[in-house]
């Protein structure tokens, strides 16, 4: 689970993620009215009886597969819920409450998240991480006891694979060990490089650049450390949007990316603790993308501000056994200033004067897996502007693979709250006002729920707040892919400019 080499080759053809969720059923298409409608609780599959009661099915899916992320909140948590494994009469699992937190398993707080906004009593959701196979078949349902419509939100990422054994608490008992050994590495990754390095470590005047070549041969970068000093401090959070990490593997670019936003930071530097990235309180930060190449690696970096930087680099390489199956990293970073935000919560026609609109993070044609995304924003509004649901395309699909249901679901927390938290796979590390106005960044990155593609994906988020307004957007995204893989945000490179203060 926490072996980040193995992210970098292709998984066989037969995997695929999706998502079940409580997404507003009456969108169906997006060019039929209703796209952007934003009831996005308390929508299921069906409502089956068993044994004399209701039971409204959350997801419905044969196998081999496996639940990698379920996700969910509500106020009042009454109830309970089912997850039945091959077809079984009985679940194997039953929680007492619309609460994963109450599953009864001993996990860690790596695999089993409360929400920022969790109330032990009442309000707020919780994420597992647990991995929970299946051989032949899976269904989750919710048992509902209040009865005064309590809204209830869900997301459950899963995958379709080539071979599972079906999970059992009894095995899970028997890997105890391994599950606390997997939730203690989640949360202290490797953050001190050994070993040899190919290094940059100079001033960098305006609109200048320093490279540096790695060893020649089959390898790769297992880790990458960088930190940016300014002679004034305040200076410090535009040269971190101006000065650019730029990498190219065997004679192709396919790192471009502002280093603050690569670090997963956002603006500001602000400290990150997750799996693939951390930002220390000194600022350095670390990156534990594996980044394989077969012949040559070229590590650039341009100063695009009007200030000199000061920049230290050290990237530790690795042996790499390159084969059929390896995939070249890529960072992409796009930007977009003033995108209109609406407030919709009613069918609308395509056609209408303030129609939203599917904000795209990226689009790529090739064949790759995606890895996740840093979403840094400066809301404009004094009211939250992340209503908006995440979409994702895969292989020309006509319907999202994944439809969310709020873009603070999306990073694992709830309500829409604006503070910090740090997890494995999902941070806040910036958020300047309780009411959203200014600097706020999310980013999220997937391990057993990244996306496999084929031949194109797409990743949007819906541009709906609580009232009309604006914010900018600035989207870096994470993916893997083969030769020839191309995105739209690197064939469009944003530029950037001055930060609003």
């Amino acid at each position: 689970m926490t072996n980040n080499t193995l992210r970098a080759l292709k998984p066989g053809g037969h995997l695929r993620e999706y998502q079940a969720s409580s997404y507003d059923r009456r969108s169906v298409a997006f060019d039929q009215p209703g796209w952007f409608t934003n009831k996005d609780a308390s929508q299921y599959i069906r409502t089956d009886i068993v044994d004399g009661r209701q039971e409204h099915v959350m997801m419905d899916a044969d196998g081999p597969g496996v639940i990698v992320r379920f996700w969910l909140t509500t106020f009042k948590r009454d109830g309970i819920i089912r997850i039945y494994f091959d077809n079984k009469a009985e679940p194997e699992i039953t929680i007492p409450a619309y609460d994963l937190m109450k599953i009864g398993l001993p996990l860690g707080r790596a695999l089993l998240q409360p929400h920022s906004s969790y109330e032990p009593k009442e309000k707020g959701g919780s994420t597992l991480y647990l991995p929970m196979p299946y051989a032949k078949h899976c269904k989750v349902t919710f048992e509902d006891k209040d009865k005064d419509s309590q809204p209830r939100y869900y997301q459950i990422n899963y995958l379709k694979v080539r071979h599972a054994e079906t999970f059992t608490l009894k095995h899970f008992n028997e890997l105890k060990a391994l599950a606390d050994k997997t939730n203690d590495k989640l949360l202290h990754p490797d953050s001190i490089i050994t070993g040899p390095t190919t290094d940059i470590d100079q001033q960098i005047a305006p609109n200048n650049q320093a490279s540096v070549d790695l060893p020649h041969g089959s390898s790769s970068i297992q880790m990458l450390s960088i930190s940016i000093k300014t002679d004034n401090s305040a200076d410090y959070a535009q040269a971190l949007r101006s000065t650019i990490l730029k990498i190219d593997f065997d004679g192709e670019q396919t790192v471009w990316c502002p280093i603050g936003d690569f670090s997963g930071s956002g603006v500001g530097g602000k400290p990150l603790k997750s799996w693939y990235r951390t930002v220390k309180a000194d600022g350095e930060i670390i990156s534990r993308w594996v980044m394989p190449y077969r012949h040559t690696a070229k590590i650039t970096v341009l100063n695009l501000g009007d200030k000199a930087v000061k920049v230290s680099l050290k990237a530790a390489n690795g042996k790499w056994n390159w084969n059929k199956y390896t995939m070249y990293f890529h960072a992409d970073w796009k930007n977009r200033v003033n995108v209109p935000l609406r407030h919709v919560d009613v069918p609308v026609y395509p056609t209408d004067k303030d129609y939203p609109m599917d904000w795209d993070l990226n689009t790529i044609e090739g064949s790759g897996v995606f890895m996740g995304e840093t979403f840094a924003v400066y809301n404009h509004m004094h009211v939250w502007y992340g209503e908006g649901d995440q979409k994702i395309w895969v292989d020309g699909a006509a319907f999202p693979v994944e439809y969310g249901t709020g873009t603070e679901d999306y990073y694992n927390t709830s309500w829409a709250p604006v503070v910090l938290y740090q997890t494995p796979f999902a941070n806040a590390p910036r958020a300047d006002n309780a009411d959203s106005f200014g600097y706020n960044t999310f980013t999220r990155t997937r391990n057993l729920d990244a996306v496999p593609f084929s031949k194109s994906f797409r990743f949007s988020i819906e541009t709906l707040g609580w009232k009309d307004g604006f914010a900018d957007f600035a989207a870096t995204t994470y993916w893997y892919g083969f030769k020839g893989a191309k995105s739209s945000a690197a064939a469009h490179q944003s530029i950037p400019g001055k930060l609003p203060q």
